[in-house]
């Protein structure tokens, strides 16, 4: 009989279950902004859409910019501070557009969730008050992934149930949007987040996880990352997990957040450009003074490619950061440049159609090293 009467787990209460899910959820979501003012680097688009707020009356609004800037956080808070937990469910519906980008998705899905009259307002669980204005609000996030025909088929949509119905757009290119549908709406521009706003976020996130991030760390996430705050949040979060995996707890470098985001470490991309002649880098292992030894060059470089190669690096992630310390290298003159970024046109064609990585990392480090010469 004991098997039929196996003592049961003690329950969890409802705040061990939040702190729990809270330690499984991915930061990127945890620290999701909650409300409007906690949007930064986007003045002009927070100060437009708290005076809406005031007034509850929303236009139809289109949002785009660079990705990991903000775009799908605003609105979701807005529509937070909107409609409060208890409406929220029932008056925002959600979809992304680049899973569900057909015409029967605009005249199934989201004519149904349009033509339906909001509920009266609900007393709110938590004790608050929120406006709850009598419309809903679909979110249609990555737009610019929709086909012109669901793009077309929305126009009339967004005119038919203007009245219980606001639709927010979220796209990365304003371009892709057909301008009937452009023109029904408010645009607001996301901006690329300053280095500043990234890294005291970034400190914010670290110091709430108890992650030991110095300077150098937080510099070269912002740099990985190339501005997009998402991005960076999901390389510490990668960064913490490595480093506590260990016991004692490794300390967290620059270097592995480079490993981690896929990007050549700088003491490899320096080595490689001091084997090319580029002035400025330490330790150079060839002269680059024209006619000098070429067949020593040849060997030295042909020797580093391969040990490059052999290192399992990307030849378009090795050429793209190459390209980027040539051309805005202070000593190296434009006509220089100018040649330099032939070459690197020249590979990135090659390594579109399917080229030989290796040769083709070989072929461009050559004929820098004779633009140089």
């Amino acid at each position: 009989m004991d098997k039929f009467f196996q003592p049961q787990a003690p329950r969890q209460s409802k705040a061990q279950k939040q702190a729990a899910d809270s330690q499984l959820q991915p930061w990127v979501e945890k620290y999701r902004p909650k409300t409007i003012d906690d949007v930064t680097s986007q003045e002009h688009t927070v100060a437009v859409l708290q005076k809406s707020l005031l007034s509850t009356n929303l236009p139809h609004m289109l949002f785009y910019g660079p990705p990991g800037n903000g775009k799908t956080s605003t609105i979701l808070a807005l529509a937070r501070q909107l409609f409060g937990p208890d409406n929220f469910r029932t008056r925002v519906l959600e979809l992304n557009a680049s899973d569900e980008r057909g015409i029967s998705i605009v005249r199934e899905k989201i004519k149904d969730f349009a033509r339906q009259t909001p509920r009266a307002q609900a007393v709110s669980s938590d004790g608050k008050t929120y406006p709850c204005p009598p419309y809903k609000i679909i979110i249609l996030d990555e737009a610019d992934s929709m086909t012109q025909d669901a793009q077309a088929a929305l126009r009339r949509i967004m005119e038919t149930y203007a009245r219980i119905t606001r639709f927010c757009l979220v796209c990365n290119y304003v371009t892709r949007i057909i301008e009937p549908l452009a023109s029904r709406c408010s645009k607001f521009r996301f901006k690329p987040l300053d280095p500043g706003s990234t890294s005291s976020r970034l400190s914010h996130i670290a110091t709430c996880e108890h992650v030991d991030a110095s300077p150098d760390v937080i510099s070269a996430l912002i740099n990985t990352s190339q501005g997009d705050l998402r991005r960076s949040i999901t390389y510490l979060q990668s960064a913490s997990r490595l480093s506590s995996s260990t016991v004692p707890p490794t300390p967290i470098t620059a270097r592995d957040i480079q490993e981690i985001a896929g990007v050549v470490p700088d003491v490899v991309i320096n080595d490689f450009v001091a084997t090319l002649g580029v002035e400025g880098t330490n330790d150079m292992d060839i002269d680059p003074s024209p006619g000098s030894g070429s067949k020593s060059n040849f060997d030295a470089i042909r020797k580093k490619v391969k040990e490059v190669v052999r290192e399992g690096y990307s030849a378009s992630q090795l050429l793209s950061q190459l390209h980027d310390l040539v051309i805005l290298h202070p000593t190296i003159t434009a006509r220089q440049k100018a040649r330099c970024a032939l070459v690197f046109a020249e590979a990135d064609k090659a390594l579109c159609d399917g080229a030989d990585e290796e040769l083709w990392i070989l072929e461009v480090a050559l004929r820098i090293h004779k633009a140089l010469s």
